[in-house]
């Protein structure tokens, strides 16, 4: 066996050594190029399935987690049927248990059918599940959100919440800033995000809930967030490498720049690289939310929300955070594989690991994406850092996807 590439020491992760598998090889690299990482835990995607495998599948999903360096992904509930009871919960294990080549953490929902009306089987559920989440929807009666965390805090889980005002959306569908305005389209204002964020934290506080706060997108955001942890509450978030990277002035006709929260203005982009920095932001998640061709080509208007992110995240942060001195490799490890990791009860093993060759340089090619879902962003967007190597649990998942799944 003949592997030579260098561990990468960080002081996020001191003791990290990788296990290697027997037999496994990779081609030298004397000068250093390529590193070992920690494998990678993402704790917001989208796999569809069950209901939905026309946009993407547990196995082509993790197949692409696993192209991205990724061991670990919790997958959201916005399923059909909602993960929201015992039964309907092993549709989506059973799936997870035959397809998956890394490990899938299934959420389940806070509330039956996803519709904020009635609390799931939180107690019931909580053993086989790794948090709870609406994601797709926010709780909109505050009654609600009151009752579904206290039943998380006697649970024992994180409630992970998608924060969206329904009232003051007003149908957009794009940031309400200077691109909507000249272009005439219906826009999202950024209150509707952190509206609800600022309910929720007064809530957690309350309750004692460990409350996590799913893609954040605008500067009140991270400053509410900021503030809650000064005063103790029991609270963490996420954003996204497009909130981090992009703003509205990046926008295009084209549905790949549709998501939600929506890209916001380049100083809400420039808050939340300072609240990365300052540890406000906890991890970056990727909210991969794949969906068809033919639902992405309808414009920003009339095509759904959401892009894929799982097989781009690194290479992303890499080059425009870690390259540019903005945050440190460690940060980098810190925000992708330890937090997500601590605050979600997920264990890394030596046995978790990728490798990457860090001076790969090439540009952003949807057309190799081992996802169904193919929009994204930064296509053509020239990047570093290319994933020769995943390893999980002691097997290799990428490039030949062996591994199964577990929850």
């Amino acid at each position: 066996m003949s592997f030579t590439a260098s561990v990468i020491k960080t002081g996020a992760m001191p003791d990290f050594a990788p296990v290697i598998p027997e037999g496994c090889g990779v081609v030298s690299a004397p000068d250093g190029r390529l590193k070992i990482l920690p494998g990678f835990c993402d704790v917001h995607v989208h796999f569809r399935e069950p209901g939905f495998s026309y946009k993407e599948t547990i196995l082509m999903g993790s197949l692409a987690a696993a192209r991205g360096g990724y061991t670990d992904v919790c997958t959201m509930p916005n399923l059909a049927p909602v993960p929201d009871s015992l039964e309907h919960l092993e549709r989506e294990a059973e799936l997870i248990r035959r397809d998956a080549k890394v490990r899938v953490h299934p959420y389940a929902a806070l509330t039956i059918g996803e519709k904020g009306r009635e609390p799931a089987d939180i107690m019931g559920l909580a053993p086989y599940v790794v948090g709870f989440s609406d994601d797709g929807k926010g709780v909109q009666d505050a009654g609600m959100m009151r009752e579904v965390m206290q039943l998380c805090r006697e649970a024992g889980r994180v409630l992970a919440a998608h924060c969206e005002d329904e009232s003051l959306l007003f149908s957009g569908y794009i940031h309400a800033g200077e691109y909507a305005r000249a272009h005439g389209h219906r826009g999202i204002v950024s209150e509707s995000e952190w509206k609800p964020i600022e309910r929720d934290l007064k809530l957690a506080a309350e309750t004692g809930v460990s409350y996590h706060v799913c893609h954040i997108s605008c500067r009140e955001s991270a400053e509410l967030i900021r503030d809650a942890k000064k005063s103790g509450v029991d609270v963490t978030c996420e954003t996204a490498p497009h909130y981090l990277i992009l703003d509205d002035g990046c926008l295009m006709e084209d549905g790949r720049f549709k998501m939600n929260p929506p890209l916001r203005s380049r100083a809400d982009r420039e808050a939340l690289i300072h609240a990365v920095c300052d540890g406000t932001v906890d991890m970056i998640a990727t909210d991969h939310a794949p969906h068809s061709a033919e639902e992405k080509a309808r414009g920003l208007e009339k095509s759904p929300f959401g892009v894929v992110g799982l097989e781009t995240a690194f290479p992303l942060i890499y080059t425009h955070l870690v390259k540019t001195g903005v945050i440190s490799m460690d940060r980098l490890i810190e925000l992708m594989a330890v937090r997500p990791r601590e605050r979600f009860k997920i264990p890394l093993s030596p046995a978790d690991w990728s490798v990457w060759d860090l001076d790969a340089e090439y540009a952003i090619d949807p057309g190799e994406f081992l996802s169904k879902g193919r929009a994204t962003p930064f296509e053509g967007m020239r990047v570093f850092g290319r994933c020769i190597m995943t390893v999980c649990g002691g097997r290799v998942a990428y490039p030949n996807g062996t591994n199964g799944g577990t929850i």
